[in-house]
């Protein structure tokens, strides 16, 4: 065997071994990239349905199930067909951040532009105690989580932003979150949230709470939540929320989030530290019971 090994390493020229290095990283990238687009997405569960199908199909044939090895062999038939309808959605998300790390530097000053008008319009409807929710999306695509929005697909501004929550009689978008893309666009408004399952939620949190809340239970998603009543900014992310934020504070917290690019389990832990750390450093009881679950 160790005979074998050798004679093969020795019959391959320094081309060979650089192409086929090339070629294994080549389809370690792509795979890695595939994971990364369905990680906190529905179409994992769906990967695992397939598979199980692909399973099954290879037992009919070993146990000679002739019905039902031809039933199986005709779905795998118009597999591709059906990989295209089913993630239809998920294939034009992943297209469309191919190359997204070759400029980082500039991703990063989106992201940053991004944070600015978005903190810029939450201090504004704050002050004129209008209330609002805002939802970031991350790699969790939102649109299969809300109901009943509306689709804007326009350009993020603090000004647009404001006009969507103010409650005017003829604006029907107010009532509702809106949602900010990957592309930082504003990609949907008057969007219905679901609301925690929490049990343990106290009377001082009513329906925006809980639905800003509810999202980032069941997605990656962050959440920035204006609160009519008492005129305060929250954040929620991870299923937790850090209430009675100072601009400067939400601030430092969606930098954390945003501004770096997230690819692995450990860079995600430390954005979550990040946000516990800006949340923290306010001080107070208000962090005790947040910030902890965050970080």
């Amino acid at each position: 065997m160790t005979a074998s090994i050798q004679r093969f390493l020795e019959g391959l020229t320094v081309g060979q071994v650089v192409t086929t290095v090339v070629d294994v990283a080549l389809v370690y990238y792509l795979i890695y990239r595939l994971l990364l687009t369905i990680r906190g997405t529905r179409a994992a569960q769906m990967i695992v349905g397939i598979v199980l199908i692909g399973a099954a199909f290879f037992v009919a044939v070993r146990v000679e199930l002739t019905t039902v090895s031809w039933l199986l062999d005709n779905f795998i038939s118009y597999f591709i067909i059906l990989i295209i309808v089913v993630f239809q959605q998920d294939i034009r998300r992943a297209l469309g951040r191919i190359g997204s790390g070759v400029l980082p530097f500039g991703r990063k000053q989106e992201a940053s532009h991004t944070v600015d008008e978005v903190v810029a319009a939450c201090a504004q409807l704050a002050r004129a105690r209008m209330g609002a929710i805002i939802v970031f999306e991350r790699d969790a695509a939102l649109e299969e989580f809300v109901d009943d929005a509306t689709r804007i697909d326009a350009a993020l501004s603090r000004q647009l932003l404001v006009s969507l929550f103010v409650p005017a009689k003829d604006n029907e978008l107010h009532d509702g979150a809106v949602v900010i893309n990957k592309n930082h666009r504003v990609e949907l408004a008057r969007a219905l949230l679901p609301l925690s399952r929490a049990t343990d939620l106290g009377p001082e949190f009513g329906t925006r709470h809980r639905a800003a809340l509810g999202i980032t239970e069941d997605t990656d998603a962050v959440c920035v939540v204006v609160s009519e009543e008492r005129g305060e900014i929250s954040l929620c992310f991870k299923g937790s929320i850090a209430r009675d934020l100072e601009p400067v504070m939400l601030r430092r917290a969606l930098v954390g989030l945003f501004a770096g690019v997230r690819t692995d389990m450990a860079e995600e832990a430390a954005a979550a530290a990040e946000v516990g750390k800006a949340i923290a450093s306010m001080g107070g009881d208000q962090s005790e019971a947040t910030a902890a679950e965050s970080a």
